[in-house]
């Protein structure tokens, strides 16, 4: 926010309401608070009369309600105002001593030409910057921020952009320009979480902290077109908010005035509005839900669903085999997996509809479908056809493809109801009924949330408390204060629970509608009370920004909102050092460096993990998994114990022990043994202030359908690829046919062609690759053949009769067997040969045929062009046959001689003419 903003939002936040006070940063996210960290004190309300500091703190001016302060010592400092009135609440702020003082600064520019992005980064110390670089609207590096990276740069600094999925680093490949890097990646969904990082340079002993970002495809906001009329919710209603599970800062937010859209966190933002005669008046001010999705902005109004989108705003009916009315509710996700196992066919869903009797799925372009009924779910859970089943509610689960059916079943529907769950697979399509009931009164509603872990888990709020079910619902109850307490309105001056963050590290806020705050832990029993953030009567919501932290946003009263950071980590540290509250370990450590793992037959995946605890506590590490029952795990523990600190390590092994050889039903074993598994890592206690509850990730065993192989030295991309025909002689084919086979050669299909002289062996290396390159080089057997039937090659190592297998048909069998195909790997030394009377163009399938190889279907083509001088005859065969002809001629030549003479000597001895005969008289 500009200076001007801030004013105006600190004036209406005190114009009424409770007093409050709060702090703050010149370092986004207060990434940065140490002792070179200028501390902003500010108080709302009119009792002010100056604050309190301990001595060793610097303020710049004691009475002024909106001051500096600076602490020259690390440690825990108290800090509160002091008023003509109650006392205000003191808070414990941790000032750091780290040598962390600089912060990297990024702009990315869009090129859709080639779909890559370039990020301009430089670096810059928070406590210098320019006000557009601490508002983050910066467009090029301020003088302060040239200065500083051109000096980090002389000392060897360079950014890098590291990609937290992939495991990629992509660098500068030009020379810095006015203070700038510019470094291109490409645009990606299933990798925007990046990371800029440097290297360990220092200028006057600071370090630059590293920077986590979320970089995807460019998102648009909905455009606003002139003439539109609002569409909110009802007057007096508390904020909804909707927001992209995998791109936090897309986000939608409905309130009592307007309905604002942003991409950015709310940095920028648009209103969405909708065509007037497109609802009535009381239409566009009933707004009950609103997701949005890829396909667009989606409203519950009425009963009624309605699609707002760059195509404009659309009513949603039976058209798209949804119900026209009767809607109770819709759901979307709330963590993001970006690579997950499916073994169906069908893509996961996007959301989910649902009425009293009947849940629908959405899927990607407006595919609605209707996954069941409670007549059917009656049937499946052998409930009383006379009983009353009802869809409470539909949530999505920390699982990647599991949904939430919460069902009221009564059957005297009087005073009280049971609420059932059961979890259905999108993959297996199975459902499955959990070890979960709650005995409600009859008009009760409760919300659910599913946490972030591998076994199913969640918490479920009313008005006023909030129920949780842990560890696949072993460990249930009620929060609690530490005095007991599990009616939060009772701390709260009656205000009821208007929200619930949860975040990817385990932290639970419960903010009710008078902005009151608590705090818990996933996986604990207890709630602590939070300081006051803001006044009472502020309309505000809690959300995630795409660096991590949480922050504050604000509709104003003036139809506009507002965004403020929000230091949750150092209010939770203040609240337990008054508390007393302790993490109960020093250290929780682990080498887990993604969130997805792929598995492919023989492979294994090994990690440790580590925690460091006081002695004489005893703690552990527990490992959970959650999925199909298909690896196998060993386990194997270190200990240490010195200076009164113990550390424990565990290093786990997940793999498979089956054999597919030789197996009658290949297929059905090998569909059995495929899956995806949650895992998580957790100490075996912990509190609210220890910083990471749990690590999660995803072990899929089955193929990667990014992994393939192709053979050496062929590529499709390092060539010119054009296409033509070629001949191949009849008597080159297999089956003998009756005529010559025209072939057309396919260049993007087949490759470019290595061309060999036919007197030259040739033995194929298959090369394995995944999306991030190569990998390693095939040592399985496998086996070649030409698609088009030639048969004019042959292997040093043939095979006398048909080819006798050794191994069970992996993927199928792998052609006629009678085809003189051989097996070929890295060590047996067999090669192709060809014949040396032509020249030829051949193009050949290679395929992996061990069956405990992999569980893809690995194949290639490659082609190969033959050529070289035909052979010279013999000189013998030569010299025969012109011994032959020679005689052939002189036997001619002498027979014509004896003939001619014979001839000759007959015309000699015979006159030519009769002597003419004389007549006598």
């Amino acid at each position: 926010m500009s200076a001007r903003e801030v004013a105006v939002l600190l004036s209406w936040l005190s114009c009424c309401g409770l007093a409050v006070w709060r702090y703050s940063s010149n370092s986004p996210n207060y990434r940065i608070f140490s002792t070179r960290s200028t501390i902003k004190l500010e108080y709302e309300g009119t009792l002010f009369t100056e604050w309190s500091v301990p001595e060793i703190c610097f303020v710049l001016n004691k009475s002024s309600p909106r001051t500096e302060l600076r602490c020259s010592s690390p440690g825990v400092h108290a800090i509160k105002p002091i008023v003509t009135g109650p006392d205000e609440e003191e808070r414990n702020l941790f000032v750091d001593s780290s040598h962390t003082c600089f912060l990297w600064y990024y702009r990315v520019r869009h090129f859709f030409n080639n779909l890559t992005q370039v990020i301009s980064v430089w670096v810059y110390d928070p406590e210098n910057a320019d006000p557009d670089e601490l508002l983050g609207s910066a467009e090029e590096p301020s003088i302060n921020s040239i200065v500083l990276s051109t000096q980090m740069a002389t000392l060897g600094q360079k950014p890098t952009i590291h990609t937290i999925l992939k495991r990629k680093t992509y660098v500068s490949n030009e020379k810095m320009k006015k203070g700038t890097w510019h470094i291109m990646v490409p645009m990606t969904r299933d990798d925007a979480l990046k990371e800029i990082r440097g290297n360990q340079v220092t200028f006057q002993d600071c370090f630059i902290a590293d920077f986590l970002i979320v970089l995807t495809f460019p998102l648009l906001t909905i455009p606003e077109i002139p003439g539109s009329l609002p569409i909110s919710s009802p007057r007096g209603s508390q904020l909804m908010v909707s927001w992209d599970a995998c791109v936090v800062a897309s986000v939608v937010l409905v309130t009592d005035m307007e309905t604002f859209q942003t991409n950015d966190s709310f940095r920028t933002w648009t209103r969405i509005r909708v065509p007037p005669g497109s609802l009535s008046d009381a239409e566009r001010r009933s707004v009950a839900d609103v997701i949005v999705s890829r396909d667009g902005v989606f409203f519950l109004t009425n009963g009624v669903l309605y699609q707002k989108s760059f195509r404009g705003f659309l009513k949603l009916g039976r058209i798209l085999n949804l119900p026209n009315g009767g809607i109770i509710g819709i759901s979307s996700r709330k963590w993001c997996w970006v690579k997950y196992l499916s073994k169906a066919k069908e893509r996961r869903s996007n959301f989910a509809v649902w009425t009293e009797n009947e849940v629908y799925l959405e899927y990607i372009l407006l595919k609605f479908t209707r996954l069941v009924t409670t007549t059917e779910l009656k049937n499946i859970l052998n409930l009383s056809v006379t009983a009353t089943l009802t869809i409470h509610s539909v949530e999505y689960t920390g699982h990647p493809l599991e949904i939430a059916v919460f069902l009221s079943y009564c059957t005297i529907c009087t005073v009280t109801k049971k609420i059932f769950l059961v979890i259905y697979n999108e993959d297996t399509k199975q459902w499955v009924s959990q070890e979960f009931t709650l005995d409600a009164p009859i008009d009760s509603v409760f919300v659910p949330y599913f946490i972030f872990s591998a076994l199913p888990g969640l918490i479920l709020w009313n008005k006023h408390s909030i129920y949780y079910c842990y560890h696949n619902f072993t460990f249930t109850g009620i929060l609690q204060t530490p005095a007991g307490h599990g009616n939060l309105s009772m701390l709260s001056n009656d205000s009821i629970i208007h929200e619930v963050f949860i975040d990817y590290y385990g932290n639970i806020l419960i903010k009710m509608e008078n902005n009151v705050i608590f705090h818990s832990k996933i996986n604990t029993r207890d709630v602590v009370k939070l300081h006051l953030w803001t006044n009472n009567t502020t309309r505000a919501f809690i959300l995630l920004s795409t660096s991590g932290y949480t922050y504050f946003l604000y509709a104003l009263d003036n139809g506009t909102i507002q965004i403020q950071d929000y230091p949750l980590s150092l209010e939770i540290r203040s609240v337990a050092f008054t508390t007393k509250d302790k993490c109960p370990y020093m250290a929780f450590h682990n080498n887990v460096a993604r969130v997805f793992y792929f598995l492919d037959k023989g492979e294994t995946l090994t990690l440790w993990t580590q925690i460091i605890y006081p002695e004489n506590t005893g703690l552990y590490v527990v490992v959970e998994s959650y999925g199909p029952k298909i690896l196998e795990e060993s386990h194997d523990i270190s200990f240490e114990a010195a200076f009164g600190h113990c550390t424990k390590t565990l290093t786990i092994t997940f793999y498979q022990n089956v054999d597919y050889e030789g197996l009658y039903d290949y297929f059905e074993m090998q569909h059995n043994n495929t899956g995806l598994v949650m895992v998580q890592l957790r100490p075996s206690e912990y509190s609210k202030t220890c910083p990471i509850a749990q690590k999660v990730f995803q072990i899929a065993v089955g193929c990667d359908d990014k992994k393939f192989i192709a053979v050496k030295g062929f590529s499709k991309k390092e060539c010119h690829h054009h296409d033509f025909s070629y001949v191949i002689e009849k008597s080159y084919l297999r089956h003998q046919p009756s005529k010559n086979l025209k072939v057309r050669y396919i260049g993007k299909k087949y490759g470019c062609p290595l061309r060999l002289d036919f007197t030259e062996k040739f033995q194929p290396v298959i090369q394995l690759f995944d999306d991030n390159g190569y990998v390693k080089d095939v040592g399985a057997n496998f086996i070649v053949w030409e698609i088009h039937g030639r048969d004019d090659y042959s292997f040093n190592n043939t095979m006398a009769q048909n080819y006798i297998h050794c191994f069970s048909y992996a993927m199928g069998k792998p052609g006629d067997l009678d085809q003189p195909y051989e097996i070929i790997n890295s060590s047996n030394g067999n090669h192709i040969f060809w014949p040396l009377g032509h020249s030829g163009m051949y193009v050949f399938r290679v395929k992996i045929l061990d069956p405990n190889y992999s569980f893809c279907n690995l194949t290639a083509m490659f082609a190969i062009e033959t050529f070289g001088l035909i052979p010279s005859p013999s000189v013998y065969l030569v010299a025969a046959f012109l011994f032959v002809l020679m005689l052939l001629f002189f036997t001619i030549l002498i027979l014509s001689y004896f003939q001619y003479v014979k001839i000759y000597r007959q015309y000699i001895y015979k006159p030519l003419h009769n002597p003419r005969k004389h007549k006598k008289n």
